[in-house]
């Protein structure tokens, strides 16, 4: 086949049973959860900056 040569058995309409994919497909709101969550550290923002920067430097001095 040439360019722009295709198979027309590949162009012609195919049914396909949609009933089947409507009760496989996933309800993303089947565990909505409506409370509220707090996390509180008591680290600073430097101090969480300064760990973040430790993590960096270890992860780059095992990669040398």
């Amino acid at each position: 086949m040439g360019f722009g040569s295709y198979d027309e058995s590949e162009q012609q309409r195919q049914d396909v049973n949609t009933d089947a994919d409507e009760d496989a497909a996933v309800n993303v709101h089947e565990n909505d959860h409506d409370g509220q969550m707090t996390v509180e550290s008591g680290a600073s923002t430097d101090d969480l900056l300064g760990q973040l920067q430790e993590i960096k430097d270890s992860k780059k001095e095992s990669e040398e």
